[in-house]
């Protein structure tokens, strides 16, 4: 499995860790049952898990789980009780493989046999687009991993580390990969669901209002980037202080991740100045 990447962070503020973002979990329950969805978060809070990751049971009679999440004793044992309580287990599949999401895998599958769908690595179901596994139907949703999709049911999409329900996305700096992003999230403004679920923070319940949002601070983002290029700005430092003034500390380093991204989308839309001083990102790769 693919190590641990920032899942919440785009340099803007993140909603408190310990409450979910000020939601009420048990009205969220209530609803979301209505839908044959159980949502149980790990707790394994932190600044690039915010509330801490979202498993989500799907369905029953068996049960699907979309993302185990991490090997934590405590959330698996909680998760086989839900299992065991929808009548068994139909499937696992993952939106992507960075640990936070994946972790969880062997020891579920040591507990109750059942096939894996992912987007790479040994599988037993290979995700691409259209891919159906049980009641999910695959959509590609690159950016934040080159493996990430986001899998819907007619009426609720689970979307992984691409739109959280809790501060904001971090996109890798693989070839291709904001541009994808960006693309991914036009798909999801498509779906005609009620209920987006995310990889972390809770359930959100104006799925196109959410994908708006999202579509515009990224594009906000992109713009600060353009400004700052435009005035003169070349160096890593000065792009990072004109663009992404409000990271903290802890989080500079993903920054500068999502800084590369967004001047590899320029360059491959010729849209890059010649001089730019471009980030080595030996130590993410």
């Amino acid at each position: 499995m693919a190590p641990l990447f920032p899942s919440g962070f785009d340099g803007g503020p993140h909603e408190d860790l310990e409450d979910d973002g000020g939601c009420d979990p048990d009205y969220d329950a209530e609803r979301l049952a209505g839908y044959e969805i159980v949502r149980l978060r790990a707790e394994n809070p932190g600044p690039f898990t915010l509330s801490g990751t979202n498993t989500w049971i799907v369905g029953d009679h068996p049960a699907y789980i979309v993302d185990p999440g991490p090997a934590l004793p405590e959330h698996l044992d909680r998760l086989l009780e839900l299992i065991d309580a929808k009548g068994g287990l139909g499937g696992v599949a993952l939106t992507h493989d960075h640990a936070d999401h994946s972790e969880g895998v062997p020891a579920l599958l040591r507990e109750r046999s059942a096939p894996l769908a992912a987007a790479r690595g040994d599988v037993d179901v290979l995700l691409r687009e259209g891919t159906r596994f049980g009641p999910l139907l695959a959509v590609p949703t690159p950016g934040h991993a080159p493996d990430h999709f986001a899998l819907s049911t007619e009426r609720a999409c689970f979307t992984g580390d691409a739109v959280l329900g809790e501060g904001s996305v971090f996109v890798d700096a693989y070839p291709g990969a904001l541009s994808g992003y960006m693309h991914g999230l036009a798909r999801l403004a498509t779906l005609e669901v009620d209920v987006l679920c995310p990889g972390h923070g809770p359930p959100i319940w104006e799925p196109e209002t959410k994908v708006e949002e999202y579509i515009a601070h990224r594009y906000d983002r992109e713009h600060k980037v353009i400004l700052a290029l435009g005035a003169g700005r070349r160096t890593i430092a000065d792009l990072l202080a004109e663009a992404w003034s409000d990271v903290p500390a802890e989080l500079r380093p993903a920054a500068i991740v999502m800084l590369a991204a967004h001047l590899d989308k320029l360059d491959e839309e010729d849209l890059l100045p010649r001089g730019v001083e471009r980030p080595d990102l030996g130590a993410w790769q």
